[in-house]
């Protein structure tokens, strides 16, 4: 259930980050909204997620990893901002980082 509140939280934050460059500085007033729905949701997903017991240091790392590689895809979808191959291999390296991080939080 951690995971998925967590997934949910990433999903949001992404959303979130999404909307704001939407907004163009806050300049197009429509999504004002979006904005601040979706950062609240992230951050209220991510309160649940740490009150029911996931170590804060895996879920922030995991959290903040997963948000930098989905936004920079997200950037690149949405609104045809450069994704050159160091980049790509920035997101494989966060991608390495994840794996690393779940698979030291299960040795314990």
């Amino acid at each position: 259930m951690t995971w998925l509140l967590l997934s949910g939280a990433i999903l949001t934050e992404v959303a979130a980050t999404m909307s704001l460059r939407a907004s163009e500085g806050l300049r197009k007033k429509r999504w004002i909204a979006p904005v601040a729905v979706f950062y609240v949701t992230a951050f209220s997903l991510l309160t649940v997620t740490l009150s029911l017991g996931m170590p804060v240091g895996i879920a922030y790392g995991i959290w903040a990893a997963c948000g930098v590689a989905l936004t920079a895809l997200g950037a690149r979808l949405f609104f045809k901002e450069r994704l050159t191959w160091r980049m790509g291999a920035g997101i494989a390296l966060i991608a390495v980082g994840v794996l690393i991080i779940e698979l030291g939080s299960q040795a314990h």
